[in-house]
């Protein structure tokens, strides 16, 4: 660098000046730091809190490369979500189980602090508390009576051992454990088996109103085949279009077919204008005063062809539909 040729003032504010770039340097350095910290943080909670059926589609898109036939895909998706699912229920008992644990701990550890007897001590027992000059006679004269009556040190029962190893505290927590599993299922199938009527509106333009029973655990592609079947004596257009040609939209969004009424009804799942896990049919939210405000209730659901979708996907209502995202949440809607 050449040498500054000049007065000693202009070499003084010129020094301040390199100064304070330096400092502002070193302050913007932290500051990407702290930006590329908190960037990094996002994306791991970002993806250790992603949605169950995300990651049963990520695997399944994996485990499904090339031409799959209809059959092998359904016992895919089924093996998929069912392995997922007790994934999900073993990690719920273990939470349950340690929670327990701590509260147990934390109940034991208050107890121990009420005694006044020390951690480390060891006890005697309720003979040892006798007559001291026995004792003394003992040791000077050793007979067998003496020997008997020697001191027998062991450990505080008191004493909290629950952090060492127990074999038979361990298989105790797996048989729980076990148990806690077949309930949480048996739960499960029991409500995947009950049945539900489900109100859809088949629409070409206008609304056609009908109703559909199935099981909770059934997909969205065995509720069109049965919708499709009383559909067809109805509608010209449907008496050669297939389950695959039919889309099913619910509050605004489009489902996919591999989804299961069980899905929504858990998870509790929101759509544009209400709930994804009621089927039932009442007033459009959207008629209302105040489209913003929403009722705990539903409008009944469209079935449609995708050629009329595609033909009209510009024109409300099909305008407002879109694919179905499970990590997008529709908060600006309230219960009223």
């Amino acid at each position: 660098m050449a040498q500054y040729k000049g007065t000693m003032r202009e070499a003084g504010r010129a020094m301040h000046l390199i100064k304070k770039r330096e400092k502002q340097k070193e302050q913007m350095e932290v500051l990407k730091q702290r930006i590329a910290e908190e960037t990094l943080i996002k994306s791991k909670v970002d993806k250790k809190f992603s949605a169950h059926y995300d990651a049963v589609e990520a695997e399944l898109k994996s485990s499904t490369v090339g031409l799959v036939t209809l059959n092998d895909m359904k016992a895919k998706q089924e093996a998929l979500l069912k392995e997922r699912e007790m994934q999900l229920a073993k990690r719920e008992q273990l939470e349950a189980r340690r929670l327990q644990l701590e509260a147990l701990r934390e109940k034991e550890r208050k107890q121990e602090q009420k005694r006044k007897i020390c951690s480390l001590s060891f006890t005697l027992d309720e003979g040892d508390e006798g007559n001291v000059d026995e004792e003394v006679a003992a040791r000077e004269q050793p007979t067998s009576a003496g020997l008997s009556k020697k001191k027998n040190l062991g450990k505080n029962p008191d004493v909290d051992t629950s952090f060492l190893p127990d074999r038979d505290r361990e298989e105790e927590e797996n048989r729980l454990r076990e148990q806690l599993r077949q309930e949480w299922e048996a739960r499960r199938d029991k409500v995947k088996r009950e049945e539900m009527e489900v109100t859809f509106s088949y629409w070409d333009g206008s609304g056609h109103r009908r109703t559909v029973r199935i099981h909770k655990g059934g997909t969205v592609q065995q509720f069109l085949k049965r919708a499709l079947q009383g559909l067809r004596k109805d509608f010209r257009e449907l008496r050669s279009a297939g389950v695959e040609q039919l889309m099913y939209i619910k509050e605004d969004l489009i489902l996919p077919h591999y989804h299961t009424f069980y899905d929504f009804i858990v998870t509790k799942a929101r759509g544009k204008s209400g709930p994804l896990f009621n089927f039932d049919v009442h007033d459009d939210v959207r008629l209302l005063s105040d489209a913003t405000m929403e009722k705990d209730e539903s409008h009944a659901g469209k079935v449609v062809l995708r050629s009329w979708y595609e033909k009209n996907k510009h024109i409300f209502p099909a305008s407002r539909w879109e694919p179905y995202d499970p990590e997008k949440k529709w908060d600006k809607y309230t219960i009223r």
